[in-house]
C-alpha cells in the first residue's frame, strides 16, 4: 500500500469524525472479534442520558435491514457486543469500516445517531488462490524476463495487510512489485541470470507472501518452472489499463469489452490465450474468451457494487505472460422504491395537544443512487398533521392545527413517499390514530332555569322533578353527577328540604312541606362530570309549595279559658240586632282554604240569638223579655272553605242581666274547660270504683269470719262445754287506746276550703292486709298460714309497749257504754280490755262506711291536689300534722300528742298505722253535675 493511499484513507477517517460531531452523533472505534458482551461504550453518559430517561422512553437500536451487533444494555446505559464482528464479512475492503446505528426514544420522541467504527485486527493469513504454480520458461528467455505471479489476499486492512513478498531461492529470479491504484501490488518473478536447460531443467520455488501485522502471518505458494526451449518474445497488451461501463440489471451475456494482446513470436510461440488473474469472485461476473472479449455472466447490482477491476493476463504458448486491467464502471437506474419503516408510532394522542406535537417518526430509504436515491414524503389532504424531515431519511409526523375530539375522534394518515427517478416509485403507508378525550366541555343544562310546584304535606322521598345536563365529552369526562348547592330557606339548609340523586339529577322532598311556613324557595343545583379537574355548571331551581286545608281556623275573640269565666251582658232592654260579641277566627291556610263561615250549633235558646255567616257577630233575633234565662249558652261553629272542609268550634257564655251582682251569683257554679273537667272526672270515677271494691271485699271478709267462728263455737260445743280456754294474743297486736270497736283502722285527713271545688279527702288503707277476728273472749282467730307466719316472726320481734303520745283517756276510749278505765289501762300497761260485741263490730263498720260514702259524694274539683301533692315516694314525715282532725269511726274518741313526752318506738300496730300513712292514697272519686248543683244550692242556703 502506497503512502498516498495511507493518506487518503486517514484524511477520509478525520473528515468522518468531524462530520459526525457536527451532526451532533456520538462515534465508538472498536477492534473486530471482540467477544459477545464487551463493552463498546457508555452510550447514556456520551449522550447526557440518565438510566431513568432511558427506561421511560424505552430506549431501543434501529440498524435497518442489517445484522445487530450491538446491543442495548438500559440498565447500565451501555452498548455491548451482541454478535461476533467480522470486519472483512461486513465491510470486504472498505475503509473505514463502520456501523450506523439509531437510538430512538419515545416520550418525548428522540433520535441519537450512533457510530461504530470496526478496526482491523490482524485475523487472516496471505493467502494464494492456488497452492502451487507451474511456468514452462524457454531458455532463451534473457535476463529481465518478467513472470507473473499470483497476488496474495489478505482481507486485512491497513498496516495487517499484506505488505511483501519473498521469493526463495533466488539463484535465477528475483521479486518485483508494483503498486496498483487499488492500493494493491502486482508480482512479478524476474529472470536475473540465464536459464540452461542443460544444467537445471527444472527449478522449484517458494513465494512467500507477508502482512505487517503483529505478530505477521505469512502465505506461500510452491511455483514450478520448467525451462522451454527457445521462446523469448511475451504477449503485450494494446493498453495497460481498459475502462468499460455497464447498467446494472443487466442481461447475461451482455459484451463488456474486447482486449488484444500481440506476441511478436511466430508460430506457436506466437499464440496468445486471454485469462482473468482475479481471485476475489470476479471472475464469476465476467468472463473472457480466446478472442479477448469480456462479457457479461452474472448479476450486476448497483446497489452493491459501484465499480469493478478486472485483472487480465495474456499468455503465449511459451509462457510468456502479459497483464493488464480493465476498470468498469456500474451504470444505475431507479430500480428501487422508498422503503419506508414505522420507527416509533403513538396510537393516541390527546385533543389538547400542542401544536408540533410528533405522533410517529418513520425512516425512508431509497438505495438508488443520485436523483433516484433523492426522495420526498407527504401526508394526504384535509387532516391536521404535517410532515417534516428530521434527519437524513428520517421524519416526524407533527400536528399542525388544534384538535377537537368532538368534531373528530380518528385520522387514518397516508404517508407517501416517491423518489425522483424516471419514472419515478413510491410507497406509502397508513397510520391510524386516536384522539383521546380531555375534559374540556362543562355538562350544559336543558333549561336554562326550573320551576316546579308541589302539594304541602307530601310524602318525605316524594319525587318532585328531574333536572338534566349532558356533556359533549366521553366516556368519565362525560359523565355528569348533579349537587345541591349550599344555601339556606329562612335560616335552614335546603339540603333538609329536599335532595338531588347524584346519578339520576331527580329533586326528592326530604321531609314534609307546609305552605303556612315556606311558600316556595329557590337554590341552585350544580353539575359536575367525572373529569380531572372536574367542570361544572349550575341551574336556578324554583319550587312552589302548593297550599293543602291542613289547618283548623283558630279562634282568637272570645278566649276560651279555664281558669275563670268570660260571660257577655246583654241587658234586658236590649232590641232586635243588638250586637252581643263578635267570633273573631282565623285560618293559616290561603285561598277558598281561608275563606272562614259562622254557624250557630247549639244555644240555651235558639230564638234569641243569631251568629252573622261571614263576620261571626252575634246578634239578638228578638226583644229580650224577663222570661228569658239569665244564662244563655251559645256554641258557634267556625268552618273553612277547604275540601274537605274543616272547624272549630267555641262556647259564649251570654248573661241575660242588667246588673253584675246579678251575674255573678249566676255563673259561680260553671264548669271550668273540657279538658280540665274531663280529667277530673275520670279520677273521681276510679276513687269511687276503688273504695266500692274494697267496701265489697270488708264485707265479704267479715261474712267469712262470722262463718267461720259459728263452725268453730259449734265444733267446741260438739266437743264439750268445760274445755279449758286459752285465749290467744297476738305478739304484734297492741290497742290504740283501750277497748278498740273496729277490727281495722282507718285514717282521714280532710282539707275544707271556702270553695267546696278545692277541698282534699285523703283516705287511708286499713293497718293491716289480714283479717282478724276477735271472738267474745278476745282470742284471735287467724288462718293456719298466717299463724305459721306470726309464729316464725315472734321469734324475731318482741312486742313493745305503746307509745305514751297515743294514750287514750277513758272517757275518750271508743267502747260499750260503761266501761270503766283502771290505772294499768289508763297507763297503757295493764291486760287487754274487754273485746267489743258483734253489734258494736258490726254498728262500727256501718257507720265508717256512711261516712266514706259522704266524703265521697262532697269531692269537690280541687280534690286532684292531695294526689299532685302527694306522690307515691312520699313519706309520713312531710305529711303535715292533721291529728287534731283524725277520729275513729263509732266513738267520741280523738287522738292527742304529748309533744313534752319523748318519741318511743311504735309498737306494731302502731307502726303498721305509720306505714299505713306512707302508702299512696287511692284516686279520689270524680265530682258528677248533680253534686255540683247541690253543693252550689247549700251554699247559697
Amino acid at each position: 500500500m502506497s503512502d498516498r493511499t495511507m493518506a487518503r484513507q486517514v484524511l477520509l477517517f478525520i473528515w468522518f469524525l468531524s462530520l459526525s460531531s457536527a451532526l451532533g452523533q456520538v462515534s465508538y472505534s472498536i477492534p473486530e472479534e471482540m467477544a459477545k458482551g464487551s463493552l463498546v461504550g457508555n452510550i447514556g453518559q456520551d449522550l447526557g442520558l440518565d438510566l431513568k430517561r432511558l427506561k421511560s422512553g424505552k430506549a431501543r437500536i434501529y440498524t435497518g435491514d442489517s445484522a445487530e451487533y450491538i446491543e442495548l444494555n438500559k440498565e447500565r446505559g451501555v452498548l455491548l457486543i451482541k454478535e461476533r464482528i467480522d470486519r472483512e464479512t461486513l465491510c470486504g475492503q472498505t475503509t473505514p469500516c463502520a456501523l450506523h446505528l439509531q437510538i430512538i426514544l419515545d416520550n418525548p420522541m428522540e433520535l441519537f445517531r450512533v457510530t461504530v467504527e470496526i478496526t482491523d485486527i490482524n485475523d487472516n493469513s496471505p493467502l494464494f488462490k492456488r497452492d502451487e504454480r507451474r511456468f514452462e520458461i524457454s531458455e532463451s528467455a534473457v535476463v529481465g524476463s518478467k513472470f507473473m505471479l499470483e497476488k496474495a489476499i489478505d482481507a486485512d486492512i491497513g498496516a495487517n495487510d499484506l505488505q511483501s513478498y519473498f521469493l526463495q531461492p533466488t539463484d535465477h529470479f528475483n521479486l518485483k512489485l508494483h503498486g496498483q491504484s487499488d492500493g494493491s501490488k502486482k508480482v512479478e518473478m524476474i529472470l536475473q541470470k540465464p536459464l540452461d536447460r542443460e544444467n537445471q531443467e527444472n527449478m522449484s520455488l517458494i513465494l512467500t507472501a507477508i502482512d505487517g501485522g503483529e505478530p505477521p502471518k505469512s502465505g506461500t505458494v510452491q511455483i514450478h518452472i520448467t525451462v522451454l526451449d527457445i521462446n523469448d518474445n511475451a504477449p503485450v497488451f494494446a493498453k495497460p489499463v481498459y475502462t468499460a461501463m455497464i447498467t446494472e440489471n443487466s442481461q447475461s451475456g451482455t459484451p463488456l469489452i474486447t482486449v488484444s494482446a500481440s506476441d511478436s513470436d511466430k508460430g506457436t510461440n506466437g499464440d496468445v490465450s486471454y485469462l482473468i488473474a482475479n481471485s476475489d469472485g470476479v471472475s464469476d461476473i465476467f468472463h473472457i474468451d480466446e478472442n479477448g472479449l469480456v462479457i457479461l455472466v452474472g448479476k450486476i447490482d448497483f446497489e452493491t457494487a459501484k465499480h469493478y477491476q478486472i485483472d487480465i493476463e495474456a499468455v503465449d504458448n511459451g509462457g510468456l505472460s502479459d497483464s493488464s486491467k480493465i476498470m468498469v464502471d456500474v451504470i444505475d437506474i431507479n430500480d428501487n422504491a422508498p422503503v419506508i419503516t414505522v420507527m416509533s408510532k403513538s396510537n393516541a394522542i390527546p385533543e389538547d395537544s400542542l401544536q408540533s406535537t410528533v405522533t410517529s417518526i418513520i425512516n425512508v430509504n431509497d438505495p438508488d443512487f443520485d436523483s433516484n436515491g433523492l426522495v420526498h414524503c407527504s401526508v394526504n389532504e384535509n387532516i391536521p398533521f404535517t410532515i417534516k424531515s428530521t434527519s437524513n431519511g428520517f421524519y416526524s409526523i407533527v400536528t399542525d392545527r388544534n384538535l377537537d375530539r368532538e368534531r373528530e375522534s380518528e385520522y387514518n394518515i397516508s404517508v407517501t413517499c416517491a423518489d425522483e427517478g424516471v419514472p419515478s416509485l413510491s410507497s406509502s403507508v397508513t397510520l391510524s390514530l386516536q384522539i383521546s378525550d380531555v375534559n374540556d366541555n362543562a355538562p350544559v343544562f336543558d333549561k336554562g332555569s326550573y320551576e316546579a310546584s308541589v302539594q304541602e304535606n307530601n310524602t318525605p322521598g316524594l319525587s318532585i322533578f328531574t333536572v338534566r345536563a349532558r356533556d359533549a365529552d366521553f366516556n368519565q369526562n362525560a359523565r355528569v353527577s348533579y349537587i345541591l348547592e349550599d344555601s339556606s330557606v329562612n335560616g335552614v339548609p335546603v339540603s333538609s328540604l329536599v335532595s338531588v340523586s347524584a346519578d339520576s339529577g331527580v329533586i326528592h322532598a326530604v321531609r314534609s312541606l307546609d305552605y303556612e311556613q315556606i311558600k316556595y324557595f329557590q337554590f341552585r343545583v350544580k353539575a359536575q362530570d367525572g373529569g380531572s379537574p372536574p367542570l361544572s355548571s349550575n341551574v336556578s331551581v324554583k319550587i312552589t309549595i302548593q297550599d293543602q286545608n291542613d289547618n283548623a281556623p283558630q279562634v282568637l275573640y272570645p278566649v276560651q279559658s279555664g281558669a275563670s269565666v268570660v260571660a257577655e251582658i246583654v241587658p234586658r232592654s236590649a232590641d232586635v240586632g243588638y250586637l252581643v260579641t263578635k267570633v273573631v277566627a282565623v285560618d293559616v291556610d290561603s285561598g277558598q282554604n281561608a275563606w272562614l263561615s259562622y254557624k250557630l250549633q247549639k244555644a240555651t235558646d235558639r230564638a234569641l240569638f243569631e251568629v252573622g255567616l261571614q263576620n261571626g257577630e252575634i246578634r239578638t233575633v228578638r226583644q229580650v223579655t224577663d222570661k228569658d234565662a239569665v244564662k244563655q249558652r251559645l256554641t258557634v261553629v267556625v268552618e273553612d272553605n277547604g275540601q274537605p272542609s274543616r272547624s272549630a268550634t267555641v262556647n259564649v257564655n251570654v248573661a241575660v242581666a242588667d246588673s253584675f251582682p246579678e251575674v255573678l251569683s249566676e255563673f259561680t257554679d260553671f264548669t271550668h274547660d273540657k279538658d280540665y273537667n274531663d280529667n277530673l272526672t275520670f279520677y273521681l270515677v276510679l276513687a269511687l270504683a276503688v273504695v266500692s271494691f274494697l267496701f265489697i271485699v270488708s264485707i265479704i271478709a267479715i261474712l267469712s269470719v262470722k262463718c267461720y267462728r259459728w263452725r268453730r263455737e259449734r265444733m267446741f260445743y260438739k266437743s264439750g262445754a268445760n274445755l279449758p280456754v286459752i285465749p290467744y294474743y297476738p305478739p304484734l297486736y297492741a290497742d290504740v287506746g283501750g277497748t278498740g270497736t273496729l277490727q281495722h283502722v282507718y285514717n282521714y285527713e280532710v282539707c275544707r276550703t271556702t270553695d267546696s271545688r278545692k277541698s282534699d279527702l285523703k283516705y287511708g288503707r286499713p293497718c293491716s292486709e289480714s283479717i282478724i277476728s276477735l271472738d267474745s273472749s278476745g282470742t284471735q282467730t287467724l288462718t293456719h298460714a298466717q299463724r305459721a307466719k306470726l309464729n316464725n316472726e315472734d321469734s324475731f320481734d318482741q312486742q313493745k309497749p305503746p307509745s305514751a303520745d297515743w294514750r287514750f283517756t277513758q272517757n275518750q276510749r271508743p267502747g260499750p257504754s260503761g266501761a270503766a278505765a283502771t290505772p294499768e289501762v289508763a297507763m297503757g300497761t295493764g291486760p287487754w280490755p274487754n273485746p267489743p260485741t258483734e253489734a258494736e263490730q258490726l254498728q262500727a263498720l256501718m257507720a265508717a262506711a256512711n261516712e266514706v260514702s259522704e266524703a265521697t259524694n262532697t269531692l269537690g274539683p280541687g280534690t286532684m291536689g292531695l294526689s299532685t301533692r302527694y306522690s307515691p315516694q312520699f313519706t309520713l314525715q312531710h305529711v303535715p300534722d292533721y291529728r287534731q282532725n283524725v277520729y275513729i269511726p263509732g266513738s267520741t274518741a280523738t287522738l292527742t300528742s304529748n309533744q313534752q313526752q319523748p318519741q318511743q318506738a311504735l309498737p306494731p300496730p302502731q307502726a303498721a298505722i305509720a306505714a299505713a300513712a306512707a302508702q299512696p292514697e287511692p284516686p279520689k272519686a270524680a265530682q258528677t253535675p248533680a253534686s255540683k248543683k247541690k253543693s252550689t244550692k247549700k251554699d247559697k242556703k
